[in-house]
């Protein structure tokens, strides 16, 4: 059975991108950057506007507002160009033109129950909002992580990652600090019902 991984990079107020701010908003430091090179072989589930974004990094669209990718950037799209990615989408046509990517048009909760159901291995979203609180309200995820970057874009900031969230409890399984300042936290999360102190129902 495959493990269900959603996994955000976030400014500290839960952006996840900023206007005007690098990759990693120019933070990431060499122990990050190793840890992220010794992470197990992983299949990326992504929506449209994600697979849009990166595989048009990928075919060496540089974000608005950079001359060139910096360095870090580059072998992070090329660490992605070279994993599986499974693309949930009704909007784009096949073929798909990033490697290694398949389209599945089926409904996603179902078809990541399945694919927990049937495969091995781990299963990580990456970026793409609104299918990872799909997965998540489906009760499907089974390690959340996030790894907290030290700005807080309050005026720049985009992508709000929790908007729409149900109420959720987090149990801690890892953390630790990379490079002195970020952070990073993992948990088995568990959806509740309602919140403790909600007589009503």
């Amino acid at each position: 059975m495959s493990e269900l991984l959603v996994d955000f990079i976030t400014s500290l107020d839960g952006h996840a991108s900023g206007k005007g701010w690098p990759g990693f908003w120019g933070l990431e430091g060499p122990e990050y950057l190793a840890w992220l090179g010794e992470q197990p072989e992983v299949t990326y589930l992504m929506g449209a506007n994600t697979y849009r974004l990166m595989s048009g990094f990928a075919a060496g669209e540089v974000p608005d507002g950079q001359d060139d990718f910096r360095p870090e950037e580059e072998a992070s799209v090329d660490e992605l160009t070279q994993a599986p990615k499974v693309v949930f989408s009704s909007s784009l046509e096949e073929p798909l033109t990033w490697a290694n990517s398949t389209l599945v048009r089926d409904d996603a909760v179902e078809a990541v129950r399945a694919m927990k159901a049937n495969g091995s291995g781990l299963l990580s979203t990456i970026g793409s909002l609104a299918l990872s609180r799909s997965l998540l309200r489906a009760g499907l995820v089974d390690r959340f992580r996030v790894v907290m970057f030290p700005v807080i874009t309050g005026a720049t900031g985009e992508e709000r990652i929790y908007d729409g969230y149900p109420d959720v409890a987090l149990d801690m399984t890892e953390h630790r600090t990379f490079d002195g300042r970020i952070q990073l936290v993992e948990y088995k999360p568990r959806v509740l019902e309602r919140p403790p102190l909600d007589v009503t129902a």
